[in-house]
């Protein structure tokens, strides 16, 4: 659910009114904040907590007192002084004060520097004015020296019901959202001041009322991923079928094929034509079959439980491309040089004899669909899936996924260093994985949008690792952490 803030305040008076206290929930926010931290940071080292004087600042105060429990050094910037705190966040300032260790902030910045923006709250509106103005400048000093900045609910400075960012506005590295997402959070020009975008929801805040849009969250995501059957053998995963690759391109096959395995798929036979063969055959991982083909019809023979095509294909072949997209009946992930040569053939696309979910990337979306491109993200991505009998993933640095009958999905995981060659031939072979394990296309690409962003999340934030140096095998090397993670919330299942 996506609320407006208007909508968010109504939820609140509504729990206060059953008899929820604004101090339970100021715990549970602050609790949920420092778990968030510490997903992303999980060795102790410096928190800087930047406070205004209202309940956001007491939300931020509570998990500064979580950090410091877990041995941070936690220092304080007060946009004002204590005298002016509401009452609740001034009772959250004493209890951090009681409880922190009385030493000195340390001089030299350890290995984690994490800034929590606690300065507005959701009643701000327009550009902020000083104290708070200065705060925010004092939070983008430290983050240009590398600190890591999460923001409490909302970056201050950003319109929750808009997305427009005021003049200064907190530019967080992640943003962790109290209850629901607050529709600003997702508008397409507040990406780069949100960052990463984390639910935290709170039984107390329920609703059935707002946008039926849904966050991509564990929450949301967990159910569908059960423990496997103890009995379970190679045929209850599925055969993944892929045409991907050609000369030029050989490491789209490469990457799509092992992500596939790495995506639970039982089998994995990649079908490639002649001149390529002993390219592949001597170079993929040795789990994949790679199968020689004079013409990629041959795949219509075979049975497999799911197939992806297009990635690294080129533009030759186009009526077997075609052909194969239209008959098979399984479900299908159409990706990369399959979509364009949809795109040029608007007008005689075949009638699917099976589910498909489209992988675009923008450039594969505006040759798709090119009067789209004046709308939002969300309104191409509703539009085109209403006309079309597809799921939809339209990639970027908000991916959202789509369907008929169906409400929009935010994913919310990932970050910068998956713009990079590779990334979509992973998703490619993992959403094909995991449909072949019998997951509808929809929970596919929902499955697999947060499991490629968080596998590329725990290779950046581990040691050593960066935005820069991230490539799409990384992203296949830490599946397996990802995987782990959704299933067993808690567990840091990575190196600090």
């Amino acid at each position: 659910m996506v609320l407006t803030c208007a909508q968010m305040k109504s939820v609140e008076e509504a729990a206060f009114a059953r008899g929820v206290s604004a101090e339970r929930l100021m715990e549970s926010a602050g609790l949920a904040i420092a778990r968030a931290a510490l997903d992303f940071l999980p060795s102790p080292g410096r928190a800087t907590a930047v406070c205004g004087k209202g309940n956001n600042a007491g939300d931020v105060l509570v998990a500064a007192r979580h950090l410091a429990a877990r041995g941070w050094a936690v220092e304080l910037d007060l946009a004002y002084p204590e005298s002016e705190f509401s009452p609740l966040a001034a009772r959250k300032f004493a209890e951090l004060s009681e409880r922190r260790p009385s030493r000195p902030a340390p001089t030299d910045f350890p290995a984690s520097h994490l800034v929590l923006d606690g300065l507005l709250g959701l009643g701000a509106h327009g550009s902020p004015r000083e104290p708070i103005a200065s705060a925010i400048r004092r939070i983008h000093a430290l983050r240009d020296r590398g600190a890591f900045v999460l923001a409490a609910d909302l970056p201050s400075g950003l319109e929750g019901d808009s997305g427009v960012a005021g003049d200064p506005c907190v530019i967080a590295d992640l943003t962790v959202t109290i209850g629901h997402a607050k529709i600003g959070l997702l508008a397409d020009g507040a990406a780069n001041f949100v960052g990463r975008l984390a639910l935290a929801p709170l039984p107390e805040l329920a609703t059935e009322t707002g946008d039926p849009a849904e966050l991509a969250a564990p929450d949301l995501l967990r159910p569908l991923l059960p423990p496997r059957p103890f009995d379970s053998h190679k045929g209850t995963w599925g055969r993944v079928g892929l045409v991907a690759g050609s000369r030029g391109f050989l490491g789209a096959a490469r990457l799509c094929s092992e992500a596939a395995l790495r995506a639970g798929a039982g089998l994995v036979t990649l079908y490639v034509l002649p001149d390529i063969y002993e390219l592949l055959a001597t170079t993929v991982t040795p789990e994949v079959m790679v199968k020689p083909v004079s013409d990629y019809r041959a795949l219509l023979d075979d049975r497999l439980d799911a197939v992806g095509i297009g990635p690294g294909l080129g533009h030759d072949h186009g009526d077997a491309i075609l052909e194969i997209i239209g008959k098979v009946e399984s479900p299908m992930v159409v990706d990369a040089d399959a979509l364009n040569l949809l795109a040029r053939r608007s007008g005689a696309w075949p009638n699917f004899q099976g589910p498909r979910l489209f992988t675009p990337h923008p450039g594969e979306m505006d040759r798709l669909f090119p009067e789209g491109k004046a709308l939002s993200r969300r309104e191409i991505a509703e539009r085109y899936s209403a006309r079309h009998p597809i799921t939809l993933l339209l990639k970027g640095a908000r991916t959202i996924i789509a369907g008929r009958d169906h409400p929009i999905v935010y994913n919310t995981t990932g970050n910068p260093g998956m713009g990079s060659g590779g990334m979509g031939d992973v998703l490619t072979g993992v959403c094909a994985g995991l449909m072949a394990g019998k997951h509808s296309p929809r929970h596919a690409a929902m499955l697999g949008a947060w499991l490629c962003g968080r596998a590329a999340e725990m290779t950046v934030y581990s040691a050593g690792g960066s935005p820069e140096s991230l490539a799409a095998t990384d992203v296949i090397h830490h599946l397996g952490a990802a995987f782990q993670e959704l299933r067993h919330p808690g567990l840091e299942t990575f190196a600090p």
